[in-house]
């Protein structure tokens, strides 16, 4: 997974607090770290456990670079 900035060496916690949409982008595929009280996951690492198809883990990454791109990341 490739994403810009490397976002995805970030704790889940950082990139949510940082990025709150990036929480909607990973519930949309039923990834729930939003109300993970850890939070010290790698965001690389959090979608990779999560078990998603290759297509799905291509939209994510997809999507999240889109959003920074938007953003002006």
């Amino acid at each position: 997974m490739e994403l810009k900035n490397g976002l995805g060496d970030q704790a889940i916690q950082d990139v949510i607090r940082t990025y709150p949409e990036i929480g909607d982008i990973l519930n949309n595929f039923e990834i729930g770290c939003v109300t993970c009280k850890v939070g010290i996951c790698l965001l690389k690492d959090v979608v990779s456990i999560h078990g998603l198809s290759k297509d799905d883990e291509a939209k994510i990454e997809q999507q999240i670079n889109t959003y920074l791109t938007s953003k002006g990341e």
